[in-house]
């Protein structure tokens, strides 16, 4: 380890991280401040709010309130403990989530600017937070953005060598979702590429194997994270007989989902949901005309750094395991599946804005109105309405015709599929 690496790591120790993420909590709370009386949505209401809310009645992991679909608790424990402390209501779950979100950015602002530097850091972490999907999701009681945000910990643990610290952080990604599994597995498989690589140039320049026994106890603590998993699905069983959840739910995210055609399909979509969906084209755009028009700018005589292609490597690989796995199972290409990894495509991005761009600062404020114009336009394409803000219009669609049948018909019964 180096001094730089000394200095981030002592900086990271001390107020440094609390003042970071007391802005971007104040900064992402005020911006949702209009959402926070909202009431639930979709999954909200059909899956991760009665289950935190059986777990704050009952104590029990395990929902019985709906049927079970064998998420990991953790973020329902969340909720849950919030609601014990301050009260249940749709504001005091949003601000959970809120912290939720606010740790995420911070660790996505770590990673930013322990691969990078710590303007990159900031104008990563802000398109991160404006970018419509992760923006829409930020109040949502669901599972996947903090999944994402534990997994940006684990990954800029990683970069800095940091075994038991990648372990912890994969290990509560894994428990806030079981997909965040899919980074360690991937990133354990680059390494054993490189292990295998090692051994054929050990046999023809006898090399340092001290290299090899690194990387074996990287792998350990990148599986190692997939056992509190393991107990989970065991007890799941034990529990209610199942160990990935009622039979439908896998059969509509698993076993149907197998399928040449639709694989390929669903490819296209993932493709396109971590390089343009919803004005992400704006920047990866921006990024590919500046690394062939433009050269990289200097600075006292040197050229800006770019990320080290050993760090690129990492977030490729990364974005492709959920790019690939993604695609083969989950019933409905939701693009909240992919938020562990479209922030890895901006930091990259803004990275290469910052190299090669003399006014990349005005590149990135362009960016950041892209994605806001997104919170409100919607786009001619098939797009979820929990993408950007078209999720409170349906929730104020509803009030409304809620308001309607009770002054007109108060005792009429009424058959929808929506709370």
């Amino acid at each position: 380890m180096d001094r730089s690496d000394l200095n981030h790591q002592d900086r990271w120790s001390g107020a440094y991280a609390a003042a970071v993420f007391a802005a971007i909590f104040i900064f992402i709370f005020l911006l949702h401040l209009p959402l926070l009386q909202l009431p639930y949505f979709w999954d909200e209401t059909g899956y991760y709010v009665p289950a935190a809310r059986d777990i704050l009645l009952s104590g029990g992991v395990i929902p019985h309130s709906t049927v079970s679909n064998a998420h990991p608790p953790l973020v329902m424990a969340w909720l849950a403990l919030w609601w014990k402390v301050v009260g249940y209501a749709p504001a005091v779950t949003r601000t959970a989530m809120l912290v939720l979100v606010a740790f995420s950015l911070l660790g996505v602002f770590r990673v930013a600017e322990r691969v990078a530097n710590t303007q990159v850091a900031v104008a990563s972490t802000l398109c991160t937070a404006l970018y419509p999907v992760f923006f829409a999701q930020s109040s949502l009681a669901q599972v996947d953005l903090a999944a994402a945000g534990f997994t940006f910990w684990a990954l800029s643990a990683y970069v800095e060598n940091q075994a038991i610290a990648t372990t912890l952080w994969f290990a509560l990604a894994a428990l806030a979702k079981e997909t965040a599994i899919l980074a360690p597995v991937a990133l354990a498989g680059w390494e054993l590429v490189g292990i295998l690589m090692r051994r054929g140039q050990l046999r023809k320049f006898s090399m340092d194997r001290g290299e090899i026994a690194s990387s074996t106890r990287r792998i350990a603590s990148l599986l190692t994270p997939a056992l509190p998993l393991v107990i989970w699905y065991a007890y799941h069983y034990t529990r209610t007989g199942s160990v990935f959840g009622n039979p439908e739910f896998f059969r509509y995210n698993v076993t149907a989902t197998l399928s040449p055609i639709r694989f390929l399909l669903a490819l296209a979509m993932r493709l396109w949901q971590v390089t343009g969906y919803l004005h992400l084209w704006v920047l990866t755009g921006a990024t590919l005309l500046a690394m062939f028009l433009l050269p990289p700018r200097r600075d006292s005589d040197a050229e800006r750094p770019r990320i080290d292609l050993p760090i690129q490597v990492l977030f490729y690989i990364v974005t492709l395991a959920y790019v690939v796995a993604m695609s083969m199972v989950g019933g409905a290409v939701l693009a909240r599946y992919m938020l562990p990894a479209i922030p890895l495509v901006i930091i990259l991005c803004v990275s290469t804005l910052w190299r090669r761009l003399r006014f990349w600062r005005i590149a990135v404020a362009c960016m950041a109105v892209a994605f806001v114009a997104a919170w409100f336009w919607n786009p001619h394409y098939g797009f979820s309405p929990e993408d950007n803000l078209a999720y409170r219009d349906y929730i104020v669609l509803h009030e409304d015709g809620e308001r309607f049948l009770e002054a007109r018909y108060p005792m009429a019964r009424v058959l929808t599929a929506w709370p």
